[in-house]
């Protein structure tokens, strides 16, 4: 949440940095439809109590949150299975012979569905290949052109966050260079895939197995950092549009009441966004309207969304990777020698890919050792 915050004001420093304003964006009919739909969608927003945001993480229906129906399910099923592991210790004290049984349950279950996440990682490549060409063949590079100026600007600013992350792996006392080039693989998808939820797995399969990180940790982080504390969609997009349209309304965006109001509007909404493409626009209505600003500057930027929405989807899952390391360090937690081999991990499914006449070298071997 800190980052968040310190991201609001990365927001707010490149929009002056590029004049940035509200006035020199153009409207077309697209934009004016999406536009008036987010009006519409605010005045729902509006009615949204922080208590009802608070029940939104709430697991009414688990299985329904299991399916991802709801922007908030990551953090659904979070609860949820904190109450099951809460009830399974109950369980395994008050019966261990079922308990042992639940336990074994789960394990079967997670080794079942890391062999199932493997599988789709080797198809890794093509996925990302497939997004990369989807984007190019459907943007509009008119549009681009002409908002060129908020795209380097956005970029400059996601950059920053970056920078951010480093100096706090930095701190702690690791290699900032090691953990970049460990994540690296985890950013590129997270960038063609524009989503955080999507980029779920490979995010806690390389804290794990590259970064040393403690798995608990790992899975927190990862987790949450989907639905909250996003530094690219919940922080540095919305201060950017606040501050754009603050002068169009006669407020001055560097008056320091408005930095810290808005800094803090941008902190607390960063609860419960969505970690799929377009998190960042119900981020910006949220704020927007929590402001009283007018949210249709949101759709009007429709065309290079998805161009910016890339970026921001990396620094969002860069941010809950910093997270997840520099607690992990903190807490004594972290196994260095992981962090600091940039061998790659030699796993099970590893050993079963190799060709079948190493393997039956390897088995020989086997046989006649024993022999």
């Amino acid at each position: 949440m800190g980052s968040t915050a310190v991201a609001a004001l990365i927001g707010i420093f490149v929009t002056h940095l590029f004049g940035l304003s509200a006035d020199s964006i153009v409207e077309g009919a697209k934009e004016i439809a999406r536009g008036q739909s987010l009006e519409e969608r605010a005045g729902t927003l509006a009615n949204l109590s922080v208590a009802d945001m608070v029940l939104n993480f709430l697991p009414a229906n688990p299985f329904a949150d299991l399916a991802g129906s709801r922007p908030t399910s990551t953090i659904a099923v979070v609860i949820f299975s904190t109450f099951i592991g809460l009830s399974g210790m109950t369980v395994n004290k008050t019966n261990p012979e079922l308990g042992a049984a639940f336990i074994k349950f789960v394990q079967v279950a997670l080794a079942v569905v890391a062999a199932m996440v493997r599988k789709v990682l080797a198809l890794t490549p093509y996925g990302v290949m497939a997004l990369m060409t989807k984007v190019i063949a459907t943007s509009d590079y008119d549009s681009i052109l002409n908002l060129m100026n908020f795209v380097v600007g956005s970029y400059v600013g996601l950059g920053l966050i970056l920078v951010l992350h480093l100096v706090l792996i930095s701190a702690t006392g690791l290699n900032p260079i090691q953990y970049l080039k460990k994540v690296a693989p985890v950013l590129t998808f997270a960038f063609t895939s524009r989503s955080s939820a999507g980029t779920l797995p490979l995010n806690i399969d390389c804290q794990i197995k590259q970064l040393g990180n403690n798995e608990g940790v790992a899975n927190f982080s990862a987790s949450f950092g989907t639905t909250m504390g996003q530094n690219g969609c919940a922080g540095l997009y919305p201060a950017m549009l606040a501050t754009m349209i603050a002068p169009t309304l006669g407020i001055n965006p560097l008056d320091p009441a408005f930095i810290a109001t808005l800094v803090a509007v941008v902190t607390v909404s960063s609860f419960g966004i969505a970690g799929v493409g377009g998190g960042a626009t119900f981020a910006a209505i949220i704020v927007l309207s929590t402001l009283g600003m007018p949210v249709a500057l949101a759709g009007l930027l429709i065309s290079i969304e998805p161009l910016i929405d890339m970026g921001r989807t990396a620094i969002n899952v860069s941010g809950s990777m910093t997270s997840g390391t520099v607690t992990s360090k903190l807490l004594g937690m972290q196994d260095q020698a992981v962090y600091n081999n940039m061998q790659p991990d030699i796993t099970e499914a590893s050993i079963y890919n190799q060709t079948p006449s190493r393997c039956v070298i390897q088995s020989d071997f086997s046989a006649f050792n024993s022999h």
